[in-house]
């Protein structure tokens, strides 16, 4: 059974809270980025080879072909679902929680 919330209105609802991001379909535009609250998200680099790596890593500096958004904090997401209205990639993936 989903985990549900209830809205200052006293309606229920069921939070779809963010799972993962697609980094194939993520353009690194950072409006998801911008409009969570929580820090769930962070801004990373994609190396010519597809390694994921720190923006600030001198290792690798040089070989950044693109920045993508990924995960920081997943535990913090309140599934309020703002990073999704926002992307125009569709790159992210919701999920309700379940009860455990």
């Amino acid at each position: 059974m989903p985990i549900t919330a209830t809205t200052r209105g006293g309606t229920e609802y069921v939070p779809e809270f963010l799972m993962s991001i697609d980094v194939e379909k993520c353009i690194g535009c950072g409006r998801c980025y911008k409009v969570c609250a929580r820090s769930v998200l962070t801004l990373k680099g994609v190396t010519d080879e597809g390694m994921i790596v720190d923006l600030d890593d001198e290792d690798h500096e040089d070989e950044i072909e693109r920045k993508v958004m990924v995960l920081a904090d997943a535990g913090d997401c309140i599934g309020c679902g703002a990073c999704a209205r926002v992307c125009p990639s569709a790159c992210q993936v919701h999920a309700p929680a379940e009860a455990g």
